[in-house]
């Protein structure tokens, strides 16, 4: 009789336990708390969590409860299968390696499909790293990883609590900063990618905010003959990747 294998039990449920993970230094992709918790050990927790980039949730008890038939004491957290780099430090790898740095960045990407397509071809074509937001973004989980099929375990995934400030400070870094829209004029396949740049996409509904928007250099459209009005932003993702480093 076939069976299902079980997937990884990625939680990690209560207090004592997430904060032995927190004190080991084990890597979060999530932590969900509940909503009305506003207690000072729950402030402090919040403290620390933000300090380290990890994406917070405030939630319903009945959320938790359906998460777990155990005693969750109004926490569960989510382990990573990454570990995840600081932007500072994937710049610096990226100049100091010799080679063309080139990053892509996600402003609020929220389907963890798009996620995982999007870093398989950003691993295919050679970019060199993901950044993402570390809130209302897709999570990086297992099946991020399935769907990348891999390329989020190869690939230096950066999380950021603010992609308008990280774009400002790769633009300071010397990155030149690649907006791709459909609301855009100019056609992606006359640039050319510099020997530092980004490629910033948007999230499926809105597409770039525009505070991340006036931070790009180029903006850059995908031009079509058919009458839809946009792509799936994983396809638009392969079509820019392939054009500006193919």
């Amino acid at each position: 009789m076939n069976r299902t294998p079980r997937r990884p039990d990625d939680r990690i449920i209560g207090w004592h336990p997430v904060q032995e993970a927190l004190d080991a230094g084990k890597e979060l992709a999530r932590v969900l708390l509940q909503r009305d918790a506003k207690d000072d050990r729950t402030k402090l927790l919040v403290k620390v969590l933000r300090e380290r980039r990890i994406p917070i949730q405030r939630v319903p008890r009945e959320r938790l409860d359906r998460i777990t038939k155990k005693n969750h004491q109004g926490i569960v957290a989510f382990s990573s299968p990454i570990a995840f780099m600081d932007l500072e430090e994937m710049v610096q790898q990226g100049f100091e390696s010799g080679k063309r740095v080139f990053l892509v960045v996600l402003d609020g990407v929220t389907d963890v499909g798009n996620l995982g397509a999007i870093a398989r071809s950003a691993e295919c074509f050679g970019a060199t790293g993901l950044v993402l937001q570390d809130h209302h973004a897709a999570p990086v989980n297992e099946d991020a990883i399935k769907t990348s099929s891999g390329s989020l375990l190869r690939l230096p995934v950066s999380r950021v609590p603010d992609i308008t400030k990280a774009l400002s400070y790769l633009g300071k870094c010397g990155l030149e900063r690649i907006g791709l829209s459909e609301k855009a004029e100019l056609d992606i396949a006359e640039c050319e990618s510099t020997d530092a740049s980004c490629l910033v996409l948007g999230d499926e509904e809105r597409g770039i905010s525009t505070a991340a928007w006036a931070q790009c250099d180029v903006h850059a459209t995908i031009n079509m003959q058919g009458n839809t009005g946009s792509l799936n932003v994983s396809v638009a993702a392969g079509i820019g990747l392939h054009r500006l480093l193919g």
